[in-house]
């Protein structure tokens, strides 16, 4: 005689439901805002290398086509070719002759797109070689940059000038200073989010990423005399020692 066994599953109380689904808000909340700063710091670090590959971009159509190219960031009130105003604006001077430093907007492909990625924007940039002293006096550095765009007569903010490419690809020294604080925070509450600073060496077109240096690192290299141009990628949050530098340069030497 057969006999046919019959089971039965047992549904969950709502005591039982009501502790999973606590459990799993719990687990949620303490995974979510790593999850999300994960995020947040591949999209700076993501931003920083399309700035790099814009600015290889931008120095060799200026030198194929042998004209001037600007790269600038949008002004108050202006907005760029996405519709928004954290993307860099590309112009080219298009007759130097007939309309010298006249610049018009370039919107080939490849000028235009999502450079920076969401909620990343670029707070600064600033003019020339950096050194020890220029990195721990930046407001002084800030004003000289404003009376230098004053005797030029153009209506660009110090925080961040436009990067003048000549016809031959080449331009100035520039650090293009990366946040994902939001929009508008002042520059001397930067350090308390997350920054990845871009150096460009436009003479010899190198790029690279670092992050910004630490008080204690600015005094060990002012002290040692020692150059704040790494020339290659350093994001480590780790505090350099002086074995650290010293490494760092012979890296550089050897490659």
């Amino acid at each position: 005689m057969n006999r046919r066994r019959s089971s039965s599953c047992r549904a969950f109380t709502l005591i039982e439901a009501v502790l999973v689904i606590g459990i799993v808000a719990v687990i949620t909340a303490m995974i979510l805002p790593n999850f999300i700063d994960e995020i947040r710091g591949h999209s700076l670090e993501g931003s920083a290398r399309q700035v790099r590959s814009m600015l290889t971009l931008v120095g060799a159509n200026a030198c194929f086509d042998g004209v001037r190219y600007r790269l600038r960031f949008p002004e108050l009130g202006e907005e760029d070719l996405m519709g928004g105003n954290r993307q860099p604006l590309i112009e080219r001077e298009d007759d130097p002759l007939e309309e010298p430093e006249v610049f018009n907007a370039v919107t080939d492909p490849w000028a235009i797109g999502a450079t920076l990625l969401e909620g990343v924007w670029c707070a600064e940039v600033r003019r020339g070689r950096p050194t020890a002293t220029i990195l721990k006096n930046l407001e002084k550095t800030r004003s000289d940059v404003q009376d230098a765009l004053d005797k030029a007569f153009e209506d660009f903010s110090p925080e961040r000038p436009p990067v003048i490419f000549e016809a031959d690809g080449t331009t100035g020294w520039f650090t293009f200073v990366l946040t994902d604080a939001p929009p508008g925070t002042e520059l001397d509450d930067l350090e308390n989010y997350d920054r990845i600073e871009v150096l460009f060496e436009g003479d010899t077109g190198m790029v690279w990423l670092q992050r910004p240096f630490y008080e204690e690192e600015l005094d060990l290299f002012e002290e040692k005399n020692w150059p704040v141009v790494l020339r290659q990628d350093f994001l480590s949050p780790k505090v350099l020692t002086e074995d650290d530098v010293l490494e760092l340069y012979e890296v550089r030497i050897n490659q």
